[in-house]
């Protein structure tokens, strides 16, 4: 039978395990580190109390003059049992220039040979050496007895090694309880702070952590949705490449570690993420994009941070002005459709009634009226995009009652526009701004609050020329070596100018909820292509949107065109 797997041992318990046998090891190295220092120590200090012991009895005026006399013994061996009691020292033996003891603990060993070396002190010295004697092994000290310049005797205090070793182990006993008492509160400590380590880690191991890691990196990688992550100060904690794509932050910006008020976002997106509720799939624009944002608060008994996710709506916003477009050309083409079965029924009246001269002049006006639009259009723009568009546009404002004119000064050459400039960012263009020059000619100029993304319109002057009542929108569409020039221009109520800022911004509008969105298009398309947009009054007395993009050396892109092909014919 197979043996289930075994999980290995979470990276708290590693680390718990790891520091419980680093603490052990550092105690006992501390220990034996404080026993011999201690055993040392002890030595030392043995040794230095015997050898004041010994030299206070040489240099005694008590003891020389005890040794003149005919019986030493009877007189220094009661001297030296009161020192030997008084300094707690083991012996203190006091002998002749032949080592002949005078005095002993043990009285039986008076008028014995001294054990141990006496070299030294007959030449006058003091010296220190462990020696085994009559008590066992001991520290003694050994000097010399002066009387005038002669040495007349010896003494010799000592300590047995005993004594020392059980004051030792004394000090090993408190140095124990103390090396122990660490070990528990290190370990409680360790224990502690390895609880907390494996609530964080939710008790994964080192492996797994990595494991999660690595997929960690590897999924912000290739997630295609903008993830952000900040955390309770608002600073940036993490973000992938799609969130710096989107939010137009360049490879070489150091984003993580700033706040969001650092990244130069528009205004209403850093409100957006710096909210502490959720936002749910809310539209906002970057300089380039169209982005939808959701955001969650990071919760765990106080606000850790809040986790963002960016999708990119630029796209789906085009293809849906585009389908917006296509809805207004289908009603307007069966408005259109409307209209001409109405007038085919007439001409057919008139020729049922035999006027058929006037049938023949209803139809051919009504032929050049709606053929001189579409000659003028297809004359001057010969870009097949923007003059589809012209058409259709005219076709929707005229269900509306506005007049949509060409100016006379457009000029699109057939191939003018490059490759690089998109044609649905041209039609995001001029789709929208001639859609708001509609509604706001439709309003009229007096009585209206201006196109669909004004604000408080003022009137302004009409045109002299314009009749009083006619709606019209005028464009402009021309095209020459350097720049587009798109303008847009309305008999609308015109846009003051404490508003000429903020029609650009997503979400203001006059026309209610769900709209406000159509002129920051405008800007974010021309901007998107290196261009600008001006507003100002028009001739008319309505607004004048102008849009200027960039074409670059037409001359050049020829020569270059031109070059390749012969390469090609080569």
């Amino acid at each position: 039978m197979r043996l289930p797997r075994t999980r290995p041992r979470s990276l708290a318990g590693q680390l718990f395990a790891m520091q419980v046998v680093l603490i052990a090891a550092v105690v006992a190295g501390c220990a034996v580190f404080a026993y011999a220092s201690g055993s040392a120590q002890a030595e030392e200090t043995a040794a230095r109390q015997v050898r004041v012991a010994a030299l206070a009895v040489a240099d005694s005026p008590s003891v020389r003059e005890a040794i003149r006399t005919p019986d030493p013994s009877a007189v220094l061996q009661p001297y030296a049992e009161r020192v030997r009691e008084d300094t707690g020292i083991a012996f203190v033996t006091i002998m002749d220039t032949e080592r002949v003891r005078w005095t002993h603990p043990d009285t039986s060993q008076i008028g014995d040979t001294f054990l141990g070396n006496t070299a030294k002190a007959l030449r006058g010295q003091t010296f220190t050496e462990t020696y085994t004697g009559t008590l066992g092994p001991s520290i003694r000290v050994v000097t010399p007895i002066r009387d005038g310049g002669r040495i007349v005797g010896l003494v010799s205090a000592g300590i047995t090694v005993d004594r020392v070793s059980s004051q030792v182990r004394e000090q090993l006993g408190a140095l124990a309880l103390a090396a122990g008492g660490a070990l528990a509160l290190g370990g409680i400590g360790t224990y502690v702070i390895n609880a907390r380590l494996r609530r964080h880690t939710h008790g994964m191991n080192a492996a797994e952590l990595s494991r999660l890691h690595d997929y960690h990196q590897a999924t912000l990688h290739a997630v295609r949705e903008g993830l952000l992550m900040l955390d309770g100060r608002r600073r940036v904690a993490l973000i992938n490449d799609a969130g710096r794509e989107l939010l137009g932050l360049g490879p070489d910006t150091e984003a993580v570690g700033r706040t969001v008020d650092e990244l130069a976002l528009p205004a209403p997106l850093t409100g957006a993420l710096l909210a502490s509720e959720s936002r749910v799939d809310e539209l906002h624009l970057t300089a380039d994009r169209v982005i939808v944002v959701n955001t969650r608060p990071v919760v765990g008994g106080e606000q850790r941070g809040t986790v963002v996710t960016l999708r990119d709506h630029t796209e789906l916003q085009a293809l849906t002005g585009e389908l917006d477009s296509e809805r207004g050309f289908t009603q307007a083409l069966r408005s259109q459709a409307h209209e001409a079965a109405n007038r085919l029924h007439t001409v057919v009246s008139l020729i049922e009634l035999g006027r058929v001269e006037e049938a023949v002049d209803f139809a051919t006006a009504e032929l050049e009226l709606a053929q001189v639009l579409t000659d003028r259009v297809v004359g001057a723009v010969e870009e097949p995009v923007l003059a589809a568009l012209l058409l259709g546009k005219a076709a929707q404002a005229n269900e509306r009652g506005v007049e949509l004119v060409l100016a006379e000064d457009s000029l699109i050459d057939d191939g003018a526009l490059p490759p690089s400039l998109a044609q649905r960012d041209l039609v995001t263009i001029l789709g929208n701004l001639i859609d708001n020059a509609v509604d706001a000619a439709s309003e009229g100029p007096e009585g209206a609050e201006g196109p669909a993304e004004s604000g408080a319109a003022v009137p302004g002057p009409r045109a002299a020329g314009v009749p009083a009542g006619r709606a019209r929108v005028t464009v402009t569409a021309l095209a020459d070596e350097r720049e587009l020039l798109l303008r847009v221009a309305d008999t609308g109520a015109g846009i003051g100018p404490e508003a000429a800022d903020e029609v650009f911004r997503r979400g203001w509008s006059t026309h209610g909820a769900g709209r406000g969105l159509g002129l920051a298009l405008v800007r974010q398309a021309a901007h998107r292509n290196g261009g600008t947009v001006e507003l100002d009054a028009g001739p008319d007395g309505g607004a004048r949107f102008t849009v200027r993009l960039p074409l670059g050396d037409r001359t050049a892109k020829s020569e270059a065109a031109g070059a390749r092909a012969k390469e090609v014919t080569a």
